[in-house]
């Protein structure tokens, strides 16, 4: 077994172009700058995400434009690789992409988790981020992307399992980004006042926001330049931020969300478990 490597390594993996700048930006940002290798991994290339003409103007597809909206945040959080898993977006649940033959959501979980390990193995990160258990809200490739790296975080350290030729390595935390506390409790007071369902959310109403449920263990103070590093790798998802697929840029939660999501990040610690409270100010705290 590989020992840790002593450059720090973080490693994000998430489904779709736009997961990296909406959710952690800014701690990707944070890290990038204090000199840790930052890699992202990206399941799909957004293929079936909402697409205005007006921004597919010079691509011939929608995923062509989208993971090139991921390479212009890539750029702007310093992300030292961006890699792409060789999937396609399923789409929201039920939908016909779900079934698509190279669907995220319709591979076997164990084929992704070997991809993951294997990356894992070659990169050494002492840290790891993904999405929450329910994929925040329920997108079947969130969810596929959760599963497939909580059993990649756990087989990287045998080379038995998931065998690649490389030595296994063992990454030391793994991190859900999640919504803390006084936003949930905003979304819930405000969504029933303006009239609109907490579970129909979104351009497509197809966001859950009674999903949001997951425990703070980590508060990463995000003040100053990376979250402005984290706003312009944003504003590069103009197809998500102006076709109205991404986070509320208007009205009440967008002001909340410019306010609060310009100062803190929070998470939720997985590996390893926290028991009672814990409240960490550094994602590597306690790394060997």
């Amino acid at each position: 077994m590989s020992s840790t490597s002593p450059t720090k390594t973080l490693l994000s993996i998430f489904a779709h172009p736009d997961d990296e700048s909406f959710g952690p930006g800014g701690t990707l940002a944070k890290y990038a700058a204090q000199g840790v290798a930052v890699h992202h991994v990206c399941g799909t290339r957004g293929e079936v995400g909402s697409a205005d003409p007006q921004h597919l103007a010079g691509y011939a597809s929608v995923g062509d434009m989208r993971w090139a909206e991921l390479q212009c945040a890539a750029q702007h959080l310093d992300l030292a690789s961006v890699i792409h898993l060789g999937y396609r977006d399923s789409g929201m649940p039920g939908s016909a992409d779900n079934q698509h033959p190279q669907a995220l959501a319709a591979a076997p979980i164990a084929e992704v988790a070997a991809k993951i390990a294997h990356l894992i193995r070659e990169l050494k990160p002492q840290v790891v981020i993904t999405h929450d258990p329910v994929g925040g809200y329920r997108h079947p490739d969130h969810i596929a992307i959760h599963q497939a790296t909580v059993a990649a975080f756990h087989a990287a350290s045998d080379p038995t399992v998931f065998p690649d030729g490389l030595p296994g390595h063992v990454p030391q935390k793994l991190y859900y980004p999640v919504f803390g506390g006084a936003l949930i409790r905003l979304f819930r007071w405000i969504v029933p006042v303006l009239g609109q369902d907490l579970r129909r959310m979104g351009r497509n109403k197809d966001i859950d926001f009674s999903s949001f449920n997951f425990p703070t263990h980590a508060v990463i103070d995000i003040h100053g330049a990376p979250a402005l590093k984290k706003f312009k790798a944003w504003a590069c998802h103009r197809s998500q931020t102006e076709g109205g697929g991404g986070p509320p840029t208007r009205g009440v939660i967008g002001w909340y969300l410019r306010q609060f999501g310009s100062r803190v990040e929070t998470f939720m610690r997985a590996q390893p478990p926290a028991n009672g409270h814990v409240r960490e100010r550094d994602l590597f705290e306690g790394v060997m």
